[in-house]
Parts: C-alpha cells; structure tokens; sequence
C-alpha cells in the first residue's frame, strides 16, 4: 500500500451548473469517471471518493472502479464535511498513511502526470504540503502530511483545503499547473470547454 492516499472531493450538489456535473459528458465517459481513472492510474493508494448530493446517480459511475466510495450524509454543510469523512476513511483503511493528496472532481485537465509529481516533490522539500500552483493561486490537487490531518479535519462550513494552504504558506511548495485555472462550474464553463479544439490529451 502507498504511503500516500488520494481523496476526489464530489460531493457538491453543483448548482450553478443546474446538473451533477459529476455527470457530464466527457469523451467516452463521464467527468467523475475520467478523474477518478486519473486518480487510479497515480502512485496513490488507496483512492476514496467522497459523494454527497445526487449518489444515487453518481455512485454507478464509479463503483466498479477500484476505489472506495464513502457517502456524506452532511453534504450540504459544505466541503469541509467531506475532507473529514475522506481522512476519517482513509486513517481507517491505513493508519500508518503519511499523507494524502486532495483533489476535486471539476478540473477537466488534471493528469496522472500532475498527481505524480506532488510525492516525489514531497520527498525531496520535507515541506508538509505541496500544491498545485495556476492562476497566481495554490490550490489542489494539493498533497498534505498527516501533521496537517487534524487541521484539515476541523475545517467547518463550505471552506476547502485551500484554507489550510493559506494558513501554512510558508510551508507550502507549488508545482506549476496552469490548467488547474479551468474548472466546470457552470454551463458556460462546460460550453467553452467543449468548444475548444485541444484534443484530450491529458486521461493519463
């Protein structure tokens, strides 16, 4: 077993988009399926997803997968409610786990290739986290020491890992991805995303 494990946060109801976009389209699959093969295909292990609104729909799309699928019947109390049932999941599948990466279902362009490189980055700066760095912002995918679990299991309300980045800047070491800046939020961010004519490159 890895010794860092991966959480894909999808548990949001997705209201702007006035849909699950855990359920649109991409290429052959769905964009929950595409992010959590991306995720399986990383040196991460184990892989848990978080679902919230909608899992009746959502769950089919990624049961079979090998990853651990874990319901948030607080959902609606924010992203907060759902780091912490992904870590209290992830302590009990591997309580020697020394870090986790978080990462989110709405980033169309996230790669194997990213996720990778937080944990040999993670090595070789002892720094306790390493985020993604895109839009003059650190964000996730973002790997975490499990000094920081704690903190990020207390995080209340709809407030995101990237509250504990803020608060531990000093420590935080930033792998360039600037496609991160991309995110499906609403129909007109899924529209331009379609509409452009980059091939899908990045699945692996």
């Amino acid at each position: 077993m890895s010794a860092v494990g991966l959480i894909v946060l999808a548990a949001g109801a997705s209201t702007r988009m006035g849909m699950p976009k855990q359920l649109l389209q991409f290429g052959e699959r769905s964009l929950i399926g595409h992010v959590v093969e991306v995720a399986i295909a990383s040196v991460c292990n184990p892989i848990i997803v978080v679902l919230g609104a909608s899992s009746d729909r959502i769950k089919p799309e990624v049961e079979r997968l090998d990853v651990r699928v874990v319901e948030n019947p607080h959902w609606a109390e924010g992203m907060s409610t759902s780091i912490r049932i992904g870590i209290e999941t992830l302590n009990a599948i591997n309580p020697d786990v020394e870090a986790v990466v978080l990462m989110l279902c709405d980033q169309p362009f996230v790669s194997t290739q990213i996720i990778d490189k937080l944990q040999p980055a993670y090595r070789a700066t002892g720094k306790p986290i390493i985020a993604s760095e895109y839009a003059e912002i650190s964000g996730v995918p973002a790997l975490f020491s499990r000094a920081l679990f704690s903190e990020l299991s207390a995080l209340s309300g709809d407030v995101g890992a990237r509250q504990v980045i803020k608060q531990h800047a000093h420590a935080v070491f930033a792998v360039p991805f600037p496609e991160g800046a991309i995110d499906l939020d609403t129909p007109k961010n899924y529209e331009a995303f379609q509409a452009q004519s980059v091939p899908f490159i990045h699945w692996r």
